[in-house]
């Protein structure tokens, strides 16, 4: 399966040992699955959930499967790249990533979870193939008496021009409140103008209302479809304003993301 995350904005995370959780992700409508071992996942249930996590991925999906395993430094972490490179799994993701990565054998996100984390997303970012910002433990690791995203903007950016000048995906963080579509829309969308590729959610709930807002609006499609036709090369007006080969490039971008 090809896996483009450029065009898959919609990234589920389940525990691992919630079978369940797993047959529901199955059947949803997300661009991407993480079937984590990490934080979702008991210490007592964590050797269960890795066997179980290899087990899912052995059979076909609709869409790409990632294994998130425990961070370099816990006891799990080698059993669980081990399993991970072993399987069947489409990508591996690293959670508390504080420096590039060397993990061989399958493409690899790495999770910007830390201070630590945000300051050396450029070098991170040129050892992987994708970026996910983990906004939950950036905020604990900042001091944050809260989850603010105007708080967590400038860490936000950072891993956003980390992402952007490796040329690699990057996603946001996750919405907590499974009972506030509204607010998980404005995210979203907040996510989308600071330019992340998608986002991080944490219930099938959640998936239609992040593909909406990291989609092209038919008003954005009509505008790049007509931008492309109209575009002879060089600086020319467009419809009441100045275009020129960078406005073209991102209309292209646009178009192929619908």
């Amino acid at each position: 399966m090809t896996l483009d995350l450029f065009a898959r904005p919609a990234l589920l995370f389940l525990p691992a040992s919630n079978p369940r959780a797993i047959a529901k992700a199955r059947e949803s409508a997300a661009d991407l699955v993480i079937l984590d071992l990490e934080d979702a996942v008991k210490p007592v249930d964590k050797e269960a959930a890795r066997a179980a996590s290899v087990e899912a991925v052995s059979v076909d999906w609709p869409m790409p499967v990632a294994i998130r395993v425990n961070g370099a430094g816990t006891a799990e972490h080698a059993a669980d790249l081990g399993a991970a490179l072993g399987s069947a799994c489409d990508l591996i993701v690293v959670p508390m990533v504080d420096r590039p990565l060397s993990i061989s054998g399958k493409p690899v996100a790495a999770m910007i979870e830390t201070a630590a984390g945000v300051l050396a997303a450029p070098a991170i970012a040129r050892s992987v193939c994708a970026l996910i910002v983990g906004t939950n433990d950036l905020a604990n690791s900042l001091r944050l008496p809260a989850i603010d995203r105007a708080a967590l903007g400038m860490a936000l950016q950072s891993a956003i021009l980390a992402a952007r000048a490796a040329g690699i995906a990057v996603f946001d963080g996750v919405y907590n409140r499974l009972d506030d579509p509204d607010g998980l829309a404005a995210e979203c969308a907040h996510g989308r103008a600071l330019g992340f590729d998608g986002k991080s959610l944490i219930h099938p709930d959640q998936i239609a209302a992040c593909r909406a807002a990291f989609a092209p609006t038919p008003a954005e499609l009509g505008r790049a479809e007509r931008l492309i036709a109209a575009a002879t090369g060089g600086a020319e007006r467009f419809e009441g304003a100045m275009i020129e080969a960078m406005h073209v490039e991102s209309a292209r971008r646009l178009v192929t993301r619908q």
